[in-house]
């Protein structure tokens, strides 16, 4: 049987990908391995090789389109086999329509008979994730429907060969129902299941009572610009990565309670020691020519003093969860770093365990990586705390927004010279002023304290942290 190619899930929050690239035609000969296509995610673009050997045919993933995670793109053929060598997909109960082709999500009956017609790639089934009775749905989806008490098999799938996906669930939670769902609601108020709808007597589609809808919806696009005259405007539409960071952002902000302590830093040693240190760093021999070995920076710096707090404050080297406090053994620090569209936080991993040459090189490379999208997922996924660094920018200080799953991020502002006074007199000192945003489920205002502290200590005696 022909073997489907599908587009790989290759970032946790994916949910659709583009394929920016082709290597291969229509009709091609490949081997296991060899590569196919390149997909480019909301956040970096990943090579895709071949799960088998045999010809490529009935390419359907069109580049430059966004494309479902799961969703076939393509199949490949052995020899001697033809599209006929296709299973076929199973009827519907209802109407004998093929799965995903339109109409309800009902599973097949056991006993039905394939249709005659010719299945052809684009109304194959994809893979599938299924469940309670059968019903198609994304991991994700099923969570959600599970922790608001709704059965999935009330709600009508919006997603590929009518899978249920993120989007059905919150609609069926806000109660913005299909008219599938709408029709379920009102013949469970009558004690009657629609037909071909399995309907669990306990649930509903109200929200429950310890998880209130929220009281204000966004404006909608047709509202917003109605209040632009017509013309004086263009719409640029968003992409991947801006659709991303936005639900992201809306997702932290709604369900962490952020607080925020800013401190002030004296940093003239700092600086004093990183002159030191570049000025000492071996030279190595390029195509460049001869350049050093390294060469640190005062977010380098950060990094590392941050790293050795959260060390010396176990307890706030965390992340939370709903069941249990996630006790990291390491600190792996993310970084925000600003690339055309948006921004991504790549993770320096056990940075309290690296010298501040080798944080400098990681940091260069990751940055340099990350601009062009070649970032690996595990090199900006997870992390245990992160830094946001708005100094080089003349920003004095702000506040950053958690990015899920740390229970901490530091923002950082510019270093500049201000009076301060020390023993009775006046004083030119630099100063860096630094906020902390932590998440008060898992880090209070004391412990969230004790960090910065720690912090401070760490920056204003710089010499601990080449120990």
């Amino acid at each position: 049987m022909p073997v489907e190619v599908i587009l790989p899930k290759v970032d946790m929050d994916m949910a659709t990908g583009q394929i920016s690239r082709w290597f291969v035609a229509e009709g091609a000969t490949v081997k296991q391995g060899d590569l196919l296509f390149e997909i480019e995610t909301d956040k970096a673009a990943m090579e895709i090789d071949s799960p088998a050997s045999g010809t490529l045919r009935d390419i359907v993933g069109k580049e430059g389109v966004d494309i479902p995670v799961g969703s076939p793109v393509a199949w490949i053929y052995a020899e001697g086999e033809t599209v006929q060598d296709m299973a076929p997909t199973s009827p519907s109960a209802g109407g004998g329509r093929a799965e995903g082709a339109g109409g309800d999500d009902t599973p097949s009956t056991p006993n039905a008979k394939p249709e005659t017609a010719t299945p052809t790639p684009a109304l194959r089934a994809a893979p599938l994730l299924k469940g309670e009775g059968g019903t198609r749905a994304t991991p994700l989806a099923r969570r959600i429907a599970r922790e608001n008490n709704i059965a999935l098999a009330d709600i009508a799938g919006s997603g590929p060969y009518g899978r249920i996906v993120r989007a059905d669930v919150e609609a069926a939670v806000a109660g913005l129902s299909s008219p599938l769902q709408g029709e379920v609601a009102a013949k469970r108020t009558e004690g009657i299941a629609p037909e071909g709808t399995a309907v669990a007597p306990s649930t509903g589609f109200a929200t429950p009572p310890d998880r209130p809808a929220p009281a204000v919806k966004p404006m909608s696009d047709d509202a917003v610009l109605k209040l632009f005259e017509e013309g004086s405007y263009e719409l640029v539409p968003h992409d991947n990565m801006r659709k991303t960071i936005a639900r992201r952002l809306v997702e932290a902000k709604s369900t962490i309670p952020h607080f925020y302590l800013t401190l002030d830093c004296e940093i003239d040693a700092l600086l004093a020691l990183r002159t030191q240190i570049n000025a000492a760093a071996p030279v190595k021999k390029t195509e460049k020519g001869e350049v050093p070995a390294y060469k640190v920076s005062v977010n380098d710096m950060v990094i590392k003093a941050m790293a050795l707090a959260l060390r010396d404050v176990p307890t706030a080297n965390v992340s939370w969860t709903e069941t249990a406090m996630v006790q990291h053994k390491h600190a792996d620090v993310g970084v925000a770093v600003s690339i055309p569209g948006g921004l991504i936080t790549p993770i320096i991993r056990k940075a309290d365990e690296k010298t501040l040459s080798v944080i400098a090189n990681e940091m260069k490379d990751l940055a340099a990586r990350a601009r062009t999208k070649k970032l690996k997922p595990e090199e900006y996924q997870g992390g245990t705390t992160a830094v946001s660094n708005l100094g080089m920018f003349g920003i004095k200080d702000f506040s950053a927004v958690i990015n899920l799953p740390h229970a901490t991020i530091l923002a950082v502002g510019a270093g500049e010279e201000r009076a301060v006074v020390k023993n009775g007199e006046i004083k030119i000192a630099t100063i860096m002023s630094v906020t902390l945003s932590t998440d008060h489920r898992a880090v209070d205002g004391a412990l969230g304290a004790e960090l910065l502290v720690a912090f401070k200590r760490h920056i204003e005696n710089p010499l601990g942290i080449l120990v």
